[in-house]
This record gives structure tokens, C-alpha cells and sequence, in this order.
């Protein structure tokens, strides 16, 4: 009798090499670099506006400011922060320090290299107004993890 499967390769019935694929939300991004930002002094998240409020949104659904563009093809992402300051900070070294922080941290978390950390300073705040939006924040993320 004639085996129709002696003629076939084995090398077309082995199985193919894994291919393994990893997917990071832009949530995680985001709340790495909260995270991050909340044990830099001198500087406050920009805050969630009146919709996130009236729709009693989570912290972690309502992070504003901090926008991530990943690049699955070069194993990328540039992050682009909105932060108040407070008077009497030092502009250029406080970018400095968010940048090299955030890029060190999203690096060791992540695995990707971060090609790009744009700061924007959105507006100057009082000693008094940043004690006040720390306490809230630290009280908001906190609670999440």
C-alpha cells in the first residue's frame, strides 16, 4: 500500500522558531513616569480637568500631561511631560534631572530605549501652591500602588 506521507519533508511538520512578542500600554508608561516625577522636588503634575472630575475618574485614567509615542520598529519611545515649577527653581537644571530620571527609569522598566524626553513647563507655581499639589498627588497615586 502507498503512504501518501512517506513523501513529504519532515522539515515542513517541524515546528517554526517562537517568535515572542511584548506590547506595553501607554498607561504603564505613564504611570512609570508619575511615579517618577512625584520623587523629583521642585515641580507639580499639571492637573486633571473638570470632565475627569465630574466623571469621577480613576487617577490612573485621568493622568494628563504626559503623552508616550512608541516605535515597534526600532524598540523605541520619546515622551513628551507637562509640569508646573515652582518660583525660584532653575529651569534648565530641573529639565535636566526629570529628563535623566525618566529615561532611566522607563529604560530599566521597560527594556526600550528612550529616544527623546521633551519637558514643557506649563506654569509657574507658588512654594505654597507646590506643597499643596504634591500632598494631593502623593495622596492620589499613591493609593494605586
Amino acid at each position: 500500500m502507498h503512504n501518501p506521507l512517506e513523501q513529504i519533508d519532515t522539515k515542513e511538520v517541524e515546528l517554526p522558531d517562537t517568535t515572542y512578542v511584548r506590547d506595553i500600554e501607554t498607561k504603564v508608561f505613564q504611570s512609570i513616569v508619575v511615579q517618577c516625577l512625584l520623587r523629583i522636588e521642585g515641580i507639580a503634575l499639571v492637573e486633571g480637568n473638570l470632565i475627569d472630575n465630574l466623571f469621577g475618574r480613576e487617577p490612573a485614567e485621568r493622568i494628563t500631561g504626559i503623552f508616550v509615542e512608541q516605535d515597534p520598529k526600532t524598540h523605541s519611545i520619546s515622551v513628551k511631560l507637562e509640569v508646573n515649577v515652582a518660583y525660584g527653581i532653575c529651569i534648565p537644571e530641573k529639565a535636566d534631572e526629570i529628563q535623566m530620571k525618566v529615561t532611566k527609569e522607563l529604560s530599566l522598566l521597560t527594556g526600550l530605549h528612550v529616544s527623546l524626553v521633551h519637558v514643557i513647563f506649563k506654569n509657574l507655581i507658588t512654594k505654597t501652591e507646590l506643597a499643596q499639589a504634591v500632598s494631593n498627588e502623593t495622596k492620589e497615586y499613591s493609593e494605586e500602588f
